[in-house]
C-alpha cells in the first residue's frame, strides 16, 4: 500500500525529467529520499500499531487549547485535502497518458474512465481486495520499470558516480521534487492507518517494520530504474514536455518492448496512486475530525469521492500533465515538513505510546530529516521567488 501511494506518475515524471535534464547525477537524492522515507513511515506505522490510532486522531487530541486544536485541525485538513487532490489530477492524468501511448485512444477519454474504476475498487470497502489489487499493480509497475531500464543498457559506472551527492545548476527544484514524490505527507497518514487492518497487536512490530523497510526500498528501486532509464536514453539537457511521449521516445533508441513496458507501468503508476491518494485523504479527515474510519460510511466515501471528482475534473481541463505533476511534488516538498514536525512531536508523547516513543537517536534522524526538507522546500520557495 505504501509503495502504491507514492510511485504514481509524479515520481515517473519527476524521476524522468531529472534524469534526461541531468543524466545520473542525482541519483543520490533517491538514496536519501529511502532512508529518509523508512526513518518517518516507522513513526508512522508504529503510531498506528502500538495506539491503534490514525496521524489525525493523534493530533486532534495533543492541544488541550480548543484553538491550536482547531488549527491543527485545519491544518491538517487543508494541506492533505489539497496536497491529494493536487496529486490526484497528475494521478489520473499520468495513468491515462500511458494507456493513451498504448492504445492511440486520447487521454481525455480515458482519464474518467480511470477515475470511475478507481471509485469503483474504493466503494467496495473491502480493504483486503484493494490492498491485493494495488499489489498486484505495484509487481506489474517493477516489473515494466526495471525492464525498460535493462533494455536501454545504461552506464554501470556512471550509476554508480551518482551515488556521489552533487547539486547541478538549477537542480534544486527537482531535488526537492524527486524528495517531494517519495517522502509523501498524505502517506504518513495512510500508513498509520492501515497497519491497523492488517497487524493487532504492538508485538508485531517487527513484522510490521519489515514490511515498511522493503515496501520502501523497493519502491526506491522503480524509482531508480526510472531515472536510470531517462539518463541512458536522453542526452544531458533534454526537456520533457509530454508525461506520454516520454514512453513513445524510447521506441526509436530501445525497441517497442520498452515503450510498451514504459506506457504499462505508467498505467500502472497512475492507477494506484489515484485509489491511494483519495483513501489516504479519507483516512487524514475522518482522524482530524473524530469520525470512524469505516471505509463503507457515507462520510468517508463522501471524502474520498470529492478528491477523486477534483482529480477527475481537473484532468480533462486541459492542463499540461507534466506541469500539474511537478507542481504537486514541489508542493508536497514545501508541505512535508509540517507534518514531519507534527509526527515527530506525536512520537514523543507516552501517554499514547509508552514505551513505543521514540528514542533519542530517532528523535535525532527524524530531525535530520526534517531539517533537509525545511531547508530545501524554503530553498525552492526562494528560487522560484527569484531570490536566487
Amino acid at each position: 500500500m505504501v509503495a502504491a501511494a507514492f510511485i504514481g506518475p509524479g515520481t515517473v515524471t519527476t524521476a524522468s525529467v531529472t534524469g534526461a535534464r541531468f543524466g545520473y547525477a542525482l541519483i543520490w537524492t533517491i538514496a536519501f529520499s529511502i532512508v529518509a522515507t523508512v526513518i518517518l513511515q516507522e513513526m508512522s506505522a508504529r503510531l498506528g500499531l502500538v495506539s491503534r490510532e490514525g496521524l489525525g486522531e493523534a493530533l486532534r487530541t495533543q492541544f488541550d487549547n480548543p484553538i491550536a486544536s482547531a488549527a491543527s485541525i485545519a491544518l491538517v485538513i487543508s494541506a492533505i485535502g489539497i496536497g491529494t487532490a493536487a496529486y490526484e489530477a497528475g494521478n489520473i492524468l499520468g495513468g491515462a497518458a500511458g494507456l493513451a501511448t498504448l492504445t492511440g485512444v486520447s487521454e481525455t477519454l480515458w482519464a474518467p474512465l480511470m477515475g470511475l474504476f478507481a471509485g469503483v475498487l474504493l466503494f467496495t470497502g473491502r480493504y483486503k481486495l484493494i490492498e491485493k489489487a494495488l499489489v498486484g499493480l505495484v509487481v506489474l509497475m517493477a516489473f515494466s520499470f526495471l525492464a525498460a531500464a535493462l533494455l536501454v543498457g545504461p552506464d554501470l559506472g556512471a550509476v554508480a558516480g551518482g551515488f556521489v551527492p552533487s547539486v547541478p545548476e538549477g537542480s534544486l527544484f527537482l531535488i526537492t521534487g524527486l524528495i517531494g514524490t517519495t517522502i509523501v505527507g498524505y502517506n504518513l497518514f495512510l500508513h498509520a492507518s492501515s497497519v491497523q487492518e492488517r497487524w493487532a497487536e504492538p508485538s508485531e512490530l517487527p513484522e510490521c517494520r519489515t514490511d515498511t523497510i522493503a515496501s520502501i526500498v523497493g519502491g526506491g528501486v522503480i524509482t531508480l530504474a526510472i531515472l536510470v532509464t531517462a539518463a541512458a536514453v536522453f542526452p544531458v539537457g533534454t526537456s520533457i514536455d509530454d508525461v506520454g511521449r516520454m514512453a513513445q521516445q524510447l521506441e526509436p533508441l530501445a525497441g517497442t518492448h520498452a515503450k510498451v513496458l514504459f506506457s504499462v507501468g505508467l498505467f500502472a503508476a497512475g492507477f494506484t496512486s489515484a485509489t491511494t491518494a483519495p483513501l489516504a485523504g479519507a483516512y487524514a479527515t475522518a482522524g482530524a475530525l473524530g469520525w470512524e474510519r469505516d471505509l463503507t460510511s457515507t462520510r468517508f466515501r463522501a471524502v474520498w469521492g470529492t478528491i477523486l471528482l477534483v482529480g477527475v475534473l481537473s484532468s480533462v481541463l486541459g492542463y499540461s500533465p507534466v506541469e500539474v505533476i511537478l507542481f504537486a511534488q514541489v508542493a508536497n516538498g514545501v508541505l512535508l515538513p509540517i507534518v514531519a514536525l507534527f509526527l515527530i512531536y506525536v512520537m514523543n508523547d507516552r501517554d499514547i505510546l509508552g514505551n513505543y516513543t521514540n528514542s533519542p537517536a530517532q528523535n535525532v534522524l527524524g530531525g535530520i530529516v526534517t531539517l533537509v526538507v525545511v531547508w530545501l522546500g524554503v530553498r525552492t520557495l526562494l528560487e522560484v521567488a527569484g531570490v536566487f
